[in-house]
């Protein structure tokens, strides 16, 4: 798979290593895994951070790690759901 940006190709690797060591799998939907790079890719970009782009920022940094993906509510989600909101990890 290749992206537009270092960055975009960064995080990609950086998610597929991350769901490798977890037992999780990055979303078979090509359409998915671009939207969702791009969006995070662009999020590390303008705020220094990878806030996942389906998540909604506060502002405040500390309230924010929580959303820096993967998320805190990844693990729940996948369980509930088989996958994250934004659908980049799945079961």
């Amino acid at each position: 798979m290749r992206f537009d940006t270092p960055l975009e190709e960064e995080f990609f690797e950086k998610s597929k290593k991350n769901a490798m060591l977890t037992g999780y799998k990055l979303n078979p939907d090509y359409d998915v895994i671009v939207t969702a790079v791009k969006g995070i890719a662009n999020n590390k970009k303008q705020y220094g951070e990878w806030y996942c782009f389906c998540q909604k920022r506060t502002g405040d940094k500390e309230a924010d790690k929580k959303i820096i993906c993967p998320c805190e509510a990844r693990n729940r989600d996948i369980e509930m759901r088989g996958s994250c909101k934004c659908g980049l990890y799945i079961k």
